[in-house]
């Protein structure tokens, strides 16, 4: 993606989270000259990926398939002086935009809508090699328990939520307007955790067209590396 469309999306997104009554910490509105000049005491934030992130899943259309998210909290498998054992996202999910079907190998969430539209989730039982299963599967809605069978479509209307278990497939997109999708989950880890049914372009360079407004996560190693060489 280009930096330009990044920097429009976010400022689209914070627009849309003030109209849905939702806040930010304080440090989702930093720039990066403000980042440049925080010390050790965000150190979490840089360690576990809180903050911005931004993806057209490779597919190089935003709007058709595509995410804007912000990571509020998230612990860190890998560095023992991070207990927290849950993270919590919040996302706006575009009108018919559609989040292409995955799973998560360990990690069960909780999908909830925020406000705004409809969201409509397809859900699938993944088999032992990974792909699509017919067979029968639970899901939780607002902790009243379904049996689905594979290919079911669930509508989850403002202030409704469903709890997945790890290893069901998912896709979900917006209907009638844009809607605002909370994620509480165990401990997130994007590399490790999700599998998607159609391989995605991992490492995806941004065109650099203009400068950054506000950062995404992995724009935070080169603010680390600048913080180290001052």
């Amino acid at each position: 993606m280009k930096r330009s469309e990044i920097n429009h999306y976010i400022k689209e997104t914070m627009v849309f989270f003030t109209s849905q009554q939702f806040y930010l910490p304080q440090w989702a509105y930093f720039s990066p000259m403000q980042w440049k000049t925080t010390g050790k005491e965000y150190q979490e934030i840089f360690d576990n990926c809180l903050g911005w992130d931004i993806t057209d899943f490779g597919k190089g259309n935003f709007l058709k398939e595509g995410l804007v998210l912000f990571t509020i909290r998230n612990g860190n498998f890998a560095k023992s002086m991070y207990s927290k054992a849950y993270c919590e996202k919040i996302m706006m999910v575009k009108l018919q935009q559609i989040i292409p079907m995955h799973f998560h190998l360990n990690k069960m969430e909780d999908i909830i809508n925020r406000g705004g539209g409809d969201l409509v989730i397809e859900l699938w039982k993944s088999d032992k090699n990974g792909e699509l299963s017919n067979e029968n599967f639970k899901v939780q809605l607002d902790g009243v328990s379904r049996t689905l069978a594979g290919g079911s479509m669930i509508t989850l209307t403002p202030g409704e939520s469903i709890t997945l278990e790890p290893l069901v497939y998912h896709s979900f997109w917006a209907e009638k307007e844009p809607a605002l999708i909370g994620i509480v989950s165990k401990v997130n880890d994007d590399k490790k955790e999700n599998r998607f049914r159609e391989p995605l372009v991992v490492n995806q360079k941004i065109d650099e067209d203009e400068i950054p407004i506000y950062l995404l996560c992995s724009d935070y190693p080169k603010i680390i590396q600048k913080q180290s060489q001052a």
